[in-house]
């Protein structure tokens, strides 16, 4: 007679994390699509705020509305649905884009494009300057931290399952996304360094990241979250790029034209994603074994 399975608290766990499963593994491909939709972030922000005039103010209304939208469907689902986790980390990135402009920028043209001499209704812009906004965000973001902390909620997002906790994770994603596009309009606009030399001093430092993970002293945690948000400068300045004229030393591709090649590569990204998690579905017994609990 088959003797049931013996199963310890190190499966039970395993057994409840990989059904509750709601944010992605960190992978290769993870931080791919992580960059695309920051940068497609970066030029759909800058589509409706500059280039149709909508202004800095309405839109970042607009998209904080988005992003609560999109985290309601997100936070609704029952499981890790890769469109999903990338609609609201997309809605994050566009909405982190436009309220790091009104934070940070004025109305004045050096910051219009294509000829703009306006913006569109409302106030567009605090003017607070690269320095004081980041100050504001870095702020803003430890408190996160300090409360995330407090809660004794886990930092490892393969683990976050609870709605407590991805209330937490998204919180800190929105606003490192924002303090994210601060550093990059620094690194492009004034630091004189450009877009392509913001890029490779962002993508320095991310090498040194991936090398500091081979250290035991330096937590992976700590690791994942200084470069998530090293990622959105990043993903700023390539936006940038693309998208501003030749005399700033950009591309001159236009804000629309770039956010349509950049959503058609970050939808093929997320379909390839969304076929490996059927997948991986599929491949996960829909039966567990009767398990019956023994003594020790």
């Amino acid at each position: 007679m088959r003797q049931p399975r013996r199963i310890t608290d190190l499966d039970a766990a395993s057994a409840t994390t990989s059904v509750r499963k709601k944010l992605p593994e960190v992978t290769l491909a993870f931080w791919i699509m992580k960059i695309a939709a920051t940068t497609l972030g970066e030029t759909a922000g800058d589509l409706f705020a500059q280039t149709l005039k909508i202004g800095y103010f309405l839109t970042t209304i607009a998209l904080l509305l988005l992003f609560v939208v999109t985290l309601v469907v997100q936070l609704g689902s029952s499981r890790y649905h890769p469109f999903f986790y990338w609609t609201v980390i997309l809605s994050t990135s566009m909405a982190g884009t436009t309220t790091s402009d009104f934070l940070n920028r004025d109305a004045g043209t050096t910051f219009l494009s294509g000829g703009a001499t306006s913006l569109g209704w409302g106030p567009q812009g605090l003017g607070l300057g690269y320095p004081a906004g980041a100050a504001i965000l870095v702020s803003v973001l430890l408190a996160v931290f300090t409360v995330w902390k407090a809660t004794g909620t886990t930092f490892r997002i393969r683990d976050i399952v609870t709605f407590r906790g991805e209330a937490l994770f998204w919180s800190a994603i929105l606003v490192s996304n924002t303090l994210g596009t601060s550093m990059g309009d620094f690194l492009s606009d004034s630091s004189g360094l450009g877009y392509a030399g913001g890029a490779l001093l962002v993508s320095g430092a991310l090498a040194v990241l991936v090398a500091l993970m081979t250290l035991p002293v330096v937590p992976n945690v700590l690791l994942f979250w200084i470069a998530f948000v090293l990622t959105r400068p990043l993903g700023a300045t390539a936006g940038d790029f693309l998208t501003k004229p030749v005399a700033k030393g950009g591309l001159d591709l236009g804000t629309a034209g770039s956010s349509a090649v950049l959503l058609a590569v970050l939808l093929g990204l997320v379909a390839c994603a969304q076929v490996r998690e059927r997948r991986t579905t599929a491949s996960r017994p829909t039966e567990q074994e009767p398990v019956t609990p023994q003594p020790g």
